[in-house]
């Protein structure tokens, strides 16, 4: 079955939209714009932390309301019984992704606690704003950033997770050693020539699916862009032509 790139979009509503006024708080307002603009052009959409907190649940339920898989990207990292609750409600409001970035005895909890739902449990690797210089500094290690991904995507497996967050760097190499079914979400995506942002271990829409991952995160591309729906059409076609040269 051909893959539609429309279907592996996830386009991030938590980034600034104003490229005018890039420090703006993002508003509830912003999102619901945007996803009006684009509508038959995306059908995943991630909400962070910046505008959750603008807008909460409501924000959640209003793009499920709105017939889009949600991306709930707050990373959870407390206590396991805390996150069990958290994956239980998500659940039962029709989130269809939500990331877990803590101990794996804790992801193995969220995983069970999802029961019966449809909804994907995704590990953290390494964020794709870091790099090799910040994990020494963060967290004073020195392995390296392929190594910390590789055991992080191993124990994602071993607990039951659907997939993992990776760069579009690292992709390749965990796609050599994973089943087909198990889920490579990439943020960090940059077509050619646009700027970086806060962003270290970027990847082309091209060399991303080329290295095997399955769903693309895109924020300020698209919603800092002169013309937004421009900007996703050719994405979404960079990206079908990625998806069909891969089968």
């Amino acid at each position: 079955m051909t893959i539609q790139a429309r279907e592996r979009l996830i386009l991030a509503l938590d980034v600034p939209h104003d490229r005018g006024n890039p420090d703006r708080f993002i508003e509830p307002v912003d999102a619901t714009n945007l996803v009006n603009e684009l509508d038959e052009l995306i059908s995943v959409v991630k909400i962070g932390w910046p505008l959750y907190m603008a807008g909460g649940n409501e924000v959640v339920q209003e793009m499920v309301k709105r017939k889009k898989k949600v991306f709930l990207d707050l990373k959870f990292g407390d206590i396991g019984e805390a996150v069990k609750r958290v994956v239980q409600v998500a659940a039962g409001q029709g989130v269809s992704f939500l990331t877990v970035n803590t101990g794996f005895s804790t992801v193995a909890q969220a995983v069970q606690a999802r029961g019966n739902s449809s909804l994907k449990i995704l590990a953290v690797t390494v964020l794709t704003s870091l790099d090799q210089s910040d994990l020494l500094d963060n967290m004073g290690t020195t392995q390296p950033v392929d190594e910390i991904v590789l055991r992080k995507t191993a124990r994602a497996i071993d607990v039951g997770c659907d997939g993992i967050i990776a760069s579009g760097r690292e992709a390749q190499m965990i796609r050599q050693r994973v089943k087909t079914d198990f889920l490579i979400i990439t943020p960090g995506i940059r077509p050619a020539g646009v700027a970086h942002h806060d962003q270290k271990r970027v990847a082309t829409p091209t060399d991303a699916i080329g290295s095997g991952a399955d769903y693309l995160v895109v924020g300020r591309p698209i919603t800092q862009a002169d013309n937004p729906r421009q900007a996703t059409v050719d994405i979404l076609a960079e990206m079908q032509r990625a998806f069909d040269s891969r089968q």
